[in-house]
């Protein structure tokens, strides 16, 4: 299938090389072609260019977007889109002053997701998942990161990371899954954390591998939850069954989880709200992908993650939804865009460079999506009419989406 895009009004993030991602000053750069032109050849980026230089030939589809953009999908490296039913008694638990805190240590938060979970079949979990994966492709998602993390047991947990499995294989986006058993710790572990910390490495990390089920390791590395020792030893137990580390950290406290992950190699540390010096220090000159999740703080009142001074102090930065029941119910990553240009002081170039090709690396997807670069997949976003991509964040509250392409292909 051969397509022709023509008359773009502006061919967004276009890369004639491939760079993993980018960071400080140059977030501030989104490279552009005017007046442009896309072609596609059975699913991936063929050419591109200004339409003086438009090729004459056969398509298949010629497609005139006059007075419309064209830009990468989002690339969500963040979610925990498999869960069962929601969490919104807790939501007015809150409006009544109750914290996120409080909330747990009543039972509820991550506990109450998993003694939902544990009591649905795998069949109704995917059923949910599902609605929730084709709504974010819908609102521009082109590609996804999944976390386990609401089974806490090594059934659920199976049981999560087999349902996104079965996403990546029956959805045309990538997917990658992340195990996340060290989210919270059971109430049956109440007593014996490490007994806990020892099922996840030496039982349930073991048949991980055997059925390739994920590609990350990640732990929520925070006071109440998890220590900094605890953070060394599931991400060495995961490595060596090859899960590359990710780490929730600094979301309400700073206790040294920035320096555990930059130890590990971490791939990306996410979440972020509370930076010291010395943590925005420690990042610089790593492979370590600092995420922001602004729609986190957004639903929780909590601080927002201080984008300006990591950029400012030259650090790349990626944007995510943490879609989840509890702290973030919405995949929307344009309201994510638009949270931070209005909440985080980010330029809508930078928002969307963090987006979208930053977004793919905190998922090891760079050489895939992320770009509008020939050879990767052909995952974009048409808009609709808008006299310029600030448009996106400036215009919050509505849609201004026309298409979304998958592979070459229109999401309906």
């Amino acid at each position: 299938m051969k397509l022709l895009f023509k008359n773009i009004k502006a061919l967004l993030q276009v890369r004639e090389t491939n760079i993993p991602y980018v960071a400080g000053n140059d977030m501030k750069v989104l490279p552009q072609i005017e007046n442009a032109y896309l072609s596609v050849e059975d699913g991936r980026i063929k050419g591109y260019g200004s339409m003086d230089n438009c090729p004459i030939g056969e398509f298949d589809q010629i497609i005139d977007v006059t007075g419309k953009m064209i830009l990468p999908t989002w690339c969500d490296s963040h979610t925990h889109i498999v869960y069962a039913g929601n969490r919104e008694g807790e939501f007015v638990d809150r409006i009544n002053g109750l914290s996120y805190e409080e909330i747990a240590n009543r039972g509820g938060g991550i506990l109450n997701s998993a003694t939902k979970l544990q009591e649905t079949s795998e069949e109704e979990l995917y059923e949910q998942a599902t609605k929730r994966v084709a709504s974010v492709m819908r609102m521009g998602t082109g590609a996804l990161e999944i976390k386990s993390g609401y089974g806490l047991t090594l059934e659920a947990e199976l049981k999560m990371l087999r349902v996104i499995k079965r996403i990546r294989e029956n959805y045309p986006i990538p997917v990658k899954s992340t195990f996340l058993g060290a989210h919270a710790i059971p109430a049956t572990y109440k007593k014996d954390k490490q007994g806990y910390l020892t099922l996840l490495a030496d039982e349930i990390m073991p048949q991980i591998a055997s059925e390739k089920l994920a590609s990350f390791v990640d732990i929520f590395c925070e006071e109440g939850y998890f220590s900094v020792d605890d953070t060394h030893f599931i991400l060495n137990a995961g490595k060596k069954y090859g899960l590359v580390p990710k780490i929730h950290v600094n979301q309400f406290n700073a206790i040294g989880g920035v320096q555990a992950g930059i130890e590990h190699n971490a791939l990306s540390v996410d979440h972020l709200e509370v930076m010291r010096p010395e943590d925005i220090d420690a990042l610089k000159g790593t492979n370590t992908m600092p995420v922001a999740l602004p729609g986190c703080s957004y639903f929780l009142s909590i601080p927002y993650t201080p984008a300006r001074k990591m950029l400012d102090a030259g650090l790349p930065l990626a944007l995510a939804t943490d879609y989840n029941p509890g702290s973030c119910p919405s995949g929307n990553m344009n309201f994510v865009v638009a949270t931070a240009c209005i909440k985080m002081n980010m330029t809508p170039e930078e928002a969307i460079n963090a987006a979208t090709i930053n977004g793919a690396y905190a998922m090891d997807l760079s050489d895939e999506v992320g770009s509008i670069t020939v050879g990767k997949s052909a995952n974009f976003i048409v808009t609709s009419p808008i006299p310029s991509y600030a448009e996106i964040p400036y215009s919050f509250g509505e849609n201004k989406i026309d298409v979304v392409y998958v592979n070459g292909l229109p999401i309906h």
